[in-house]
């Protein structure tokens, strides 16, 4: 064992790497960055983004011109119909959007259609005047309809073709849903936390979905004081005080409201509407100073500006807690043996040297590339018309028993 631990010292010398001990292992990490042989300016950077933002979105009138015509959107056999209603002139930063997620659940399609059918004109009263309201009709008629993995890359298309065909604002994405539409938030809000801008969860039930995600998102829970059914009452006014505590804890992340309508049940006659006034306060920060990111039941590949390669299997439970210090990103908790770290300009200043510090132990120090192929990787990736990165390292971590 001693010899083991020996070579494994060695080895991590001759490579550059930092060690950190802890009880019964050692840690070693090295910082894997793209080649300096080729490199932009910042101003190359921006105009190459900007270039292959235009590209993307003629990829996407090609391919979904007619699914927008014909307003169904397809996954392989499945089909998730959808309404839009646009209201005003274009706002000069572009319309803010509302994604709206129907009741219903598991019953007869039937009741699922009447219950889209109420979700397109439920917030009339309440929406601005210059608006984008999307509500897209699930395509289950099982009791978690919102939540399947699928959901996932049809509602952040549908989004995307609301940006590319009307002139969406893709930071100023709402999302919200009543009853089994807002379970379906409790769970996509902190799934796809980067996608939103504020969400809004109105009767549903959270089961045992975690918040953590939700530090970068403000989030709003509301709930019929008298709503018994499932417990909902009790669960929503639990998930409001846990979310006082993660506050408390990170008082410059997890803005929320929770809001228990007092002698209302299921039904809160529209006092919900007046989350719309409340999300449109806000507009979605891509590049937060921190992250944390766990892994639910469904696992994502990235949040914000962290990622994990095609060779890592995420699990739910996973979790990695990273912050950026200035010129200094500190990753402090990681559950992957390799995790990817996406750079702008937004977030440092890449012509100065860049520290990287894991476990408290400072594994790299030097300037990092922009690079073509990172700003085309990052969009063909990230799938979403308000990120790009320039640079990345990818940071790979061997625990030595």
């Amino acid at each position: 064992m001693r010899k083991l631990l020996l070579g494994a010292i060695a080895m991590a010398m001759a490579i550059g790497c930092t060690k950190a001990v802890t009880t019964n292992a050692l840690t070693l990490v090295s910082a894997k960055v793209p080649s300096f042989t080729t490199k932009l300016t910042k101003e190359e950077a921006e105009t190459k983004a900007e270039s292959a933002f235009e590209i993307k979105k003629l990829s996407y009138t090609l391919k979904y011109d007619q699914a927008w015509y014909d307003q169904v959107l397809r996954l392989d056999s499945l089909r998730m119909p959808f309404t839009v209603f646009v209201s005003g002139e274009r706002p000069a930063d572009g319309y803010p959007i509302f994604l709206s997620l129907h009741g219903g659940g598991g019953t007869a399609p039937e009741v699922n259609d009447q219950q889209y059918e109420n979700q397109k004109h439920l917030y009339d009263n309440f929406l601005p005047s210059q608006c984008i309201y999307i509500a897209p009709r699930a395509p289950f008629n099982t009791w978690d309809l919102w939540f399947k993995p699928e959901l996932d890359s049809l509602l952040t298309t549908l989004v995307n073709l609301a940006v590319v065909n009307l002139g969406g604002n893709p930071n100023r994405v709402y999302l919200m849903g009543y009853s089994a539409g807002g379970d379906g938030v409790w769970r996509l809000a902190p799934r796809l936390a980067d996608h939103w801008a504020a969400a809004s969860m109105m009767a549903g039930h959270p089961g045992d979905v975690s918040l953590a995600n939700l530090r970068n998102t403000p989030f709003m829970m509301w709930v019929g004081e008298n709503d018994e059914a499932y417990n909902r009452n009790a669960e929503v006014a639990k998930r409001g005080v846990e979310m006082d505590q993660l506050q408390a804890q990170d008082t410059a992340g997890y803005k929320h409201v929770c809001t228990v309508v007092k002698d209302k049940g299921h039904w809160m006659d529209l006092e919900d509407g007046k989350a719309i006034e409340w999300m449109m306060q806000h507009t979605r920060n891509t590049m937060p100073q921190k992250v944390v990111w766990q892994q639910e039941e469904v696992t994502e590949r990235s949040l914000y500006w962290l990622s994990v390669p095609p060779t890592v299997t995420p699990q739910r439970g996973d979790k990695v807690t990273a912050e950026i210090d200035e010129n200094t990103i500190r990753v402090s908790k990681c559950s992957y043996p390799e995790l990817t770290i996406w750079l702008n300009d937004s977030m440092v200043d890449l012509d100065s040297p860049v520290t990287i510090i894991y476990d408290g132990k400072t594994i790299y120090k030097g300037k990092f590339p922009r690079k073509d192929s990172v700003i085309e990787e990052s969009i063909a990736n990230r799938n979403d018309f308000g990120y790009y990165f320039s640079s990345k390292v990818t940071l790979l971590i061997e625990v030595v028993k």
